[in-house]
């Protein structure tokens, strides 16, 4: 939803600004992943797998934003 609405706005800037808040959004959702797994809300290969999606996602997260910071 971050990036949704960042790319709505006026400009580049404001952009990188709310990719940044969705790369925090997204460690705050490892955290609670974390939580879950430890509770045992959430089987340790789900809590893998996610985790490891959520690292890749955040290596996107960093490269659009590298890309986007330089073309500034």
């Amino acid at each position: 939803m971050n990036i949704a609405e960042g790319k709505g706005r006026n400009s580049k800037k404001e952009f990188v600004h709310f990719l940044y808040i969705a790369r925090g959004s997204l460690y705050e959702t490892l955290t609670l992943l974390e939580i879950f797994k430890i509770r045992g809300w959430l089987p340790e290969n789900t809590y893998v797998d996610l985790e490891n999606k959520s690292n890749e996602i955040a290596k996107m997260l960093k490269g659009l934003i590298n890309s986007l910071v330089k073309s500034q």
